[in-house]
């Protein structure tokens, strides 16, 4: 026969056994939870003002704590010709190049990059660090099967009009004070939209080869296919800084801005600019309208963007254009 006190250290001891299994089912040991949580999901960086290249870490904080213990450079982007890359220097970084031109930064420590359509294969990003250390990082730029189209009957062109031969530097002159004007916009840190969401029509990057081999230039942004007068909104924040008071030659009426870091869209073949050079534009607002001024064949949008003297490709920094409704 047990004793009562037997009893009541079993009944005891079940009970632990059961809280336990409890507990044990419902909360995981602490490396299988980090393992098992779902990601925070990505929070849009605060907007920043650029800096000089040259610039001294922000102060320790719970908030730039990532920044100051990292010990390489993060990217995010893709590696491919046509292609943008946002990335974070290395803790204490007080210089920053890229190929070895020198390249700002913000106060965080956050830079912006890009490929030409034509670009090696191979890049290199380099810091200097506070105490004199350089971290350099060599990048694999992927190359891309171009859309190449053979019209070996034809001329590349018509011979220029006198027309376009007078107008035509003018034009460009004000297209390239336009791409030297720096400006400070958060914009290249945001998601980009399509300016534009409809069938598109032509590529970027693609080239025609005409009689004799002669190479046409490639196609530097994305074309849209609407009609006139369709809405053109801004893909992201930024500022004016080309807005045609009359068509130009080819582009017809041309629309620029600069989303800041160096990184800059142009819109051609507007029928209609509703913005000012110098006025700051947010992300989805109104710019203008689809057109077919300058040389155009039909009513479409040309986008296209640069960073610094290499041209982008608009798909890969919008992603898939929209499913139209």
């Amino acid at each position: 026969m047990r004793r009562p006190g037997g009893i009541h250290r079993a009944r005891r001891f079940a009970a632990g056994v059961a809280i336990l299994i409890i507990q044990g089912s419902c909360i995981a040991p602490a490396a299988e939870r980090s393992a098992t949580l779902p990601a925070k999901p990505a929070t849009k960086p605060t907007p920043t003002t650029t800096v000089p290249a040259k610039v001294t870490p922000p102060s320790a904080s719970a908030a730039n704590q990532r920044l100051l213990t990292q010990t390489s450079f993060r990217l995010a982007g893709p590696m491919i010709q046509g292609g943008t890359v946002i990335g974070t220097v290395p803790a204490g970084t007080t210089l920053l190049s890229f190929n070895g031109a020198p390249l700002p930064m913000t106060a965080d420590g956050r830079f912006l990059i890009a490929f030409d359509r034509d670009a090696p294969a191979s890049a290199t990003l380099s810091a200097t660090l506070e105490d004199g250390r350089q971290i350099d990082e060599v990048l694999t730029v992927a190359k891309r099967a171009w859309n190449i189209e053979r019209l070996n009957s034809l001329p590349r062109f018509a011979q220029p009009s006198e027309e376009f031969d007078r107008l035509r530097p003018a034009e460009l002159e004000q297209i390239n004070a336009a791409r030297q004007i720096s400006v400070n916009s958060a914009g290249w840190q945001q998601q980009f939209l399509w300016p534009v969401v409809g069938r598109l029509s032509g590529m970027f990057g693609s080239q025609r080869i005409y009689k004799n081999g002669e190479a046409g230039s490639y196609h530097s942004g994305s074309d849209v296919a609407q009609p006139i007068g369709t809405p053109v909104i801004a893909p992201a924040d930024g500022v004016v800084i080309l807005a045609a008071d009359h068509p130009f030659t080819l582009e017809g009426n041309l629309l620029m801005i600069d989303h800041g870091m160096g990184l800059n869209s142009a819109f051609l073949h507007l029928s209609r600019i509703d913005v000012r050079v110098g006025e700051t534009i947010k992300r989805g607002q109104r710019i203008g309208a689809v057109g077919m001024t300058g040389r155009a064949t039909g009513p479409h949008l040309h986008w296209s963007l640069k960073w610094h003297n290499s041209r982008i490709d608009p798909l890969l920094l919008a992603g898939p254009m929209p499913v139209v409704q």
